[in-house]
């Protein structure tokens, strides 16, 4: 549907052409493109021709917390800077969803904030609350899945997978592969997070799996943090946030992280020759699936390139870039059918069991604030 502004500017094209005199349909009227800092969508900016040259003369994209090894950031970047010649700077690689958040407000005024974000969905519906994020929508919008997207197009999910448990055979004798496995005495201080729940979209998703394997639901995440609690009580929660780096030092050797991370982790020690043995297993006591989401940012230095960025993920090339990494594209379904997705790449995905349903954004926000209030004491050391 078209924007307030937009429907205004229709209307008034419309009674200026009912009142116009006999021979005047060589005059009339058009509405103008917009600026990119409030176009809606590439049709709005004057077609994808002005928007990618707007974009190109802008010359860079602010991002935040990109890591090149993450759902295959490196080649998405690269990519797109080879595509259109456009610089993408992507501050604190490493940071949390909430470090994205903050930086949308600290910057907001100073030109360092990022263009876009890149976060699990309960912070992007935060951030749409907070009035951090611009409406857009990109091109493929009405074929991305009515429950994987904001209505008001602020923020729509891009690509996802399953939580699963990451673990190095060289170091762990018998690999866990359920959460109830994790109980076990001869894993003390082996089992990890990607992060703290409370910043972290992939640690929060952990919590929430745990939660499903001891008898939570999507409207009651507190199972999952007793279970860690229990473990952290135990000695078999080990704080260290897992990485790549953590992992071939031996420090996390049990990690519970997405599995497009873990089977790319694999990958990457094969590559390199790590002295590590990465196995992943989709644990099928407390199947996770959830996507991350996209957004533009409100009040982004570079609007063009910001709303470019976003039609390149959502475009074939970026999602099957996605799939490539393991990471399900939300357009999977969509591309099948028309037949642009890389099908060999769809068949590396791991076997799953079951048809992945998902919380709420009500049920993901009421976990995230019973996370945020019970997490910090529940693990304390």
């Amino acid at each position: 549907m078209p924007a307030p502004r937009l429907r205004t500017a229709l209307v008034a094209a419309f009674l200026a052409l009912t009142t116009a005199p006999l021979g005047a349909c060589g005059n009339e009227p058009v509405a103008e493109p917009r600026t990119p800092a409030v176009a809606t969508s590439a049709a709005d900016a004057g077609g994808m021709g002005a928007l990618t040259a707007a974009a190109k003369k802008e010359g860079s994209l602010n991002t935040i917390a990109l890591p090149r090894d993450w759902a295959n950031y490196g080649a998405l970047i690269d990519g797109f800077e080879k595509k259109y010649g456009i610089k993408v700077n992507v501050e604190n690689p490493e940071g949390t969803s909430q470090d994205e958040i903050n930086a949308l407000k600290e910057h907001r005024r100073d030109g360092r904030a990022p263009d876009v974000i890149d976060v699990g969905g309960s912070f992007a519906q935060s951030a749409a609350r907070q009035g951090l994020l611009a409406p857009y929508e990109v091109a493929a919008f009405d074929r991305i899945p009515e429950e994987q997207k904001d209505k008001h197009a602020r923020w729509y999910n891009n690509y996802g997978g399953y939580i699963s448990i990451g673990c190095d055979a060289k170091r762990v004798k018998t690999c866990p592969s359920t959460f109830a496995d994790l109980r076990k005495p001869e894993y003390k201080g082996q089992v990890s997070l990607n992060g703290d729940p409370t910043r972290s979209g992939s640690a929060f998703a952990g919590v929430y799996a745990a939660a499903l394997a001891n008898g939570g639901s999507f409207d009651d995440i507190q199972p999952g943090i007793d279970f860690f609690a229990e473990l952290s009580k135990n000695g078999n929660f080990n704080p260290v946030e897992s990485s790549p780096d953590t992992i071939a030092k031996g420090q996390t050797p049990i990690s519970i992280d997405w599995d497009f991370l873990n089977l790319g982790y694999a990958d990457q020690f094969r590559e390199k020759g790590a002295d590590v043995d990465w196995r992943t297993a989709i644990p099928f006591d407390g199947s996770f699936a959830e996507y991350y989401a996209n957004g533009v940012n409100k009040d982004a230095p570079h609007p063009a390139a910001a709303r470019l960025w976003q039609e390149y993920l959502f475009s074939p090339e970026g999602q099957n870039l996605r799939l490539g990494a393991y990471a399900r594209p939300v357009l999977m379904d969509a591309m099948a059918a028309d037949g642009t997705l890389d099908k060999a790449a769809a068949e590396n995905l791991p076997t799953v069991e079951g048809t992945p349903e998902f919380p709420t954004e009500a049920q993901r926000e009421k976990a995230r604030e019973t996370v945020n209030r019970n997490w910090p004491t529940a693990v304390a050391s």
